[in-house]
């Protein structure tokens, strides 16, 4: 099982989460992004369907393959900027 990090950070003069190098858009309040960052990995947690996808890769090649929908991964919500 795989595992995705929602890091609470300062962004952009307000406040987001970031999974990786990806931001989510600007929240005005720290509490604001925290909790829209538990939002996103509770959801993250359902189950969907089974289904085929494409993707491209750094490259510029293009695979296919099948998602299986229960293959969630572990979610965890970070706050690495708590606000003075």
């Amino acid at each position: 099982m795989s595992e995705l990090n929602y890091e609470i950070v300062k962004h952009d003069g307000g406040w987001a989460y970031k999974v990786g190098d990806v931001f989510s858009e600007t929240f005005p309040t720290h509490d604001h992004a925290l909790a829209a960052a538990r939002d996103a990995a509770e959801r993250q947690g359902l189950a969907g369907e089974t289904d085929g996808i494409s993707w491209q890769d750094a490259e510029g090649r293009w695979h296919e393959e099948v998602a299986d929908g229960a293959d969630r991964p572990e979610t965890h919500v970070v706050d690495g900027a708590k606000p003075h």
